[in-house]
């Protein structure tokens, strides 16, 4: 989806059961869906539910472990297609980073939202895998201001706002709103590049 082909196997897709409960944990909150409703959204018994999965807490955990595994990889092979420019391996992050919160809103939305509800082992490893992603802006805001394409003194910052800026994007877009996520895309270009003081 971010990058312009797929060169790597995606991860799992969402099954319809994790696609079920997801609608639920967006539409009523984690801790106000029960497995009850998760399994008439499924189309299955309780007890049909149960044999996918052990509990709530572990759809909730296999949702946003697969939403951040996901947006990583589409991120690694944007930077892959980007080449080497840091100029360009920023626009494809960050056009990536909009797009995947645009398109996939209810998992990127879930992954920050539910954080709280993930037990401590699983929220761990859920902000670990977060740090790992925000790294990746990290080395690419380094890169610009070494080579004197981006003109922030405060490259750590600029990274972090450019990020949060991006994922934001889950809490509110639409698909019914006025912007396509591509005509987003070329705004939040803007914005970014400036935050960077890179070139617009």
């Amino acid at each position: 989806m971010c990058a312009a082909a797929r060169t790597t196997d995606a991860p799992p897709a969402m099954t319809p059961i994790l696609r079920a409960a997801q609608h639920c944990f967006v539409e009523q909150g984690y801790h106000g869906t029960s497995i009850r409703v998760i399994a008439t959204r499924a189309g299955l018994s309780v007890p049909g539910l149960y044999h996918h999965h052990r509990s709530k807490q572990e759809m909730l955990q296999a949702i946003v472990r697969t939403a951040m595994e996901s947006l990583h990889q589409q991120s690694v092979e944007a930077l892959d297609a980007a080449g080497e420019d840091p100029t360009a391996r920023f626009d494809a992050l960050v056009a990536c980073l909009v797009r995947f919160h645009a398109y996939e809103r209810e998992q990127a939305f879930l992954a920050y939202s539910e954080i709280r509800s993930l037990d401590d082992e699983a929220r761990e490893a859920h902000i670990g895998r977060r740090d790992i992603q925000q790294r990746l802006m990290d080395t690419v805001v380094d890169s610009g201001v070494a080579r004197g394409l981006f003109t922030t003194p405060h490259p750590v910052e600029a990274s972090r706002a450019v990020v949060t800026m991006c994922t934001s994007v889950a809490q509110w877009y639409g698909s019914d709103g006025p912007l396509t996520p591509e005509a987003l895309v070329e705004r939040y270009l803007d914005i970014a590049r400036m935050t960077v003081g890179g070139r617009h």
